[in-house]
């Protein structure tokens, strides 16, 4: 019996765990998943600082002629006391003199002879940079489940730290099957196709930082389709493309059987798609997704997307929508849970001209999908929908609802 969409999802969920943990430095963290907390060792600024190349003063000596001492540069260990009458030159990021009351820039001056000649009504701590103002010892900087960006690496060199702990990024094995396909580099003959789904697919797992392998292409043979099984097991997740339909050469579930597949559902109610099934083999995640091109890659989306999600420890591991509106009146057959390509410009969706499960043109053209309803038939020019993006990684802590109703 097929599963729905959320069986389908809850089922992935709930039978996928994270990857285990290494430790890396962290020049190699971009897009890692962190597997510890990140806690200030010290206080940023470390010390009260001079956001501005200008004059340390006291607030007293507003709009009177103050005597220039000398000056301090970023990086100087000033250990002098400003004194009254005074001002001490300083750059910006040097650290402030004791007794200082503000900073006055350079440009709010008047030069005179030995000295300036500052404004009027200056402010207590103006333009000084106090110590712990930014980040202050033992604040809670990054959280466990966070994935690293450059401003949250930025957030590691501000402490010093040099490794950091992190799960390991999963391993996905692909490969196709069927005796009509042959590789890009291969010649094909008027009776045969290129074998389009395993190297989108395979660009698309890099995209979502996962390391790949790349099985190939098996004839549609168990004794074909086990060696390329075979070859993949020792990965986390295993994406095959055809052969799980119901036609007298599919033999993929077949295949895994013979090596423990423990299926965990084998259609859903979706178009397209249906026959899209999940399981494990042990430890190692199977999706078998249909090979048709545009019904493979949206399933991949959805499912695939969200294994990954579920493996590499993050927090943000469900798939999240922008609202937006649909630019013209859409309408379609109902009865069954329909994934629409498209294109979101900003302000509206536009469905896909013309798309259907063989096809690979529609996703290339789109950026992200929508998924309606199963009792829906229309939508009226600026319904809401939900947008999923294929282009960028939108996700969220929490289960979010994905149909457009």
């Amino acid at each position: 019996m097929a599963v729905t969409v959320e069986e389908a999802l809850e089922l992935i969920y709930n039978n996928i765990t994270p990857k285990s943990l290494k430790i890396i430095p962290i020049e190699e963290a971009l897009g890692s998943i962190l597997a510890q907390d990140i806690i200030a060792t010290h206080n940023l600024p470390p010390y009260d600082n001079s956001a501005m190349d200008g004059y340390a003063v006291k607030i007293d000596d507003s709009s009177k002629y103050v005597k220039v001492t000398h000056t301090i540069f970023a990086g100087d260990n000033s250990s002098e006391e400003l004194e009254h009458g005074k001002a001490i030159k300083i750059m910006t990021g040097a650290k402030i003199p004791f007794g200082t009351q503000c900073i006055v820039p350079i440009e709010d001056t008047s030069n005179s002879k030995d000295g300036v000649i500052l404004p009027q009504n200056l402010i207590l701590s103006k333009h000084i940079r106090l110590c712990g103002e930014d980040i202050k010892k033992d604040d809670l900087l990054l959280k466990k489940g966070t994935k690293l960006d450059a401003h949250q690496i930025t957030i590691l060199v501000s402490q010093g730290i040099t490794h950091i702990k992190i799960y390991k990024k999963p391993r996905v094995a692909l490969f196709a099957s069927g005796n009509e396909l042959k590789m890009h580099f291969e010649n094909v003959k008027e009776y045969q196709l290129y074998n389009t789904n395993t190297p989108s697919l395979l660009a698309r797992v890099e995209e979502l930082g996962c390391e790949v392998e790349f099985i190939g292409t098996a004839t549609d043979t168990l004794e074909d389709i086990n060696i390329h099984i075979q070859s993949a097991l020792d990965c986390d997740l295993i994406i095959t493309s055809g052969g799980v339909s119901v036609g007298d050469a599919d033999y993929t579930k077949e295949a895994f059987g013979a090596f423990g597949y423990d299926i965990l559902f084998d259609k859903i109610e979706i178009k397209p798609g249906k026959p899209t099934t999940f399981g494990k083999i042990e430890k190692t995640a199977i999706l078998n997704l249909p090979g048709n091109p545009l019904a493979a890659s949206l399933n991949f989306e959805l499912f695939g997307q969200t294994i990954i999600l579920a493996l590499n420890g993050g927090d943000s591991k469900y798939i999240n929508f922008i609202e937006t509106k649909i630019k013209e009146d859409y309408n379609f057959k109902s009865g069954r849970r329909t994934l629409v390509p498209g294109f979101f410009d900003g302000r509206f969706f536009t469905p896909a001209e013309k798309f259907a499960p063989g096809m690979i043109s529609p996703l290339a053209q789109a950026n992200g999908y929508i998924m309606i309803d199963e009792n829906c038939s229309s939508l009226e020019k600026n319904s809401i929908v939900k947008f999923i993006s294929t282009k960028f990684n939108f996700t969220s802590n929490d289960k979010v609802d994905l149909i457009t109703l």
